[in-house]
């Protein structure tokens, strides 16, 4: 079993800032942390894979919520991962109002300045856990 934070981005699919919480994702696994971090797919988890909800079990996860719905915050926790920090992709963008971050399948310079943000603090969050 890792011992990598896990990060599990909503789905968010056909909404903008959905797209904003799996990039912010993505740039932390990918770029800021891959040796401290590592994805888990929310549909995955929600339709209960063995494999997954294994490597959940009692993992250090972070969630990346696109909406106040908190899908991924409340199936990780289901699964038995461990929400150490819930990242709400509307807290950022209150600070940005006026912006036009892009569309449902392509960010703007403004989604990739929040993308970038939300992908600090998660980096900043697994460094203090790790």
């Amino acid at each position: 079993m890792s011992n990598k934070v896990k990060v599990v981005p909503c789905s968010g699919i056909g909404k903008v800032f959905g797209l904003v919480a799996r990039e912010a994702a993505l740039k932390t696994v990918l770029e800021l942390c891959p040796e401290k971090a590592e994805s888990v797919c929310l549909a995955y988890i929600v339709t209960g894979d063995d494999e997954v909800k294994e490597k959940m079990d009692g993992s250090n996860c972070i969630t990346v919520d696109g909406c106040p719905k908190m899908c991924a915050a409340k199936n990780v926790t289901l699964a038995g991962g461990v929400v150490v920090e819930e990242v709400k992709v509307l807290d950022t963008v209150k600070d940005h109002k006026g912006k036009k971050f892009g569309s449902p399948t392509e960010l703007s310079d403004d989604g990739y300045l929040v993308v970038g943000e939300i992908a600090t603090k998660i980096e900043t969050r697994i460094n203090e856990i790790t």
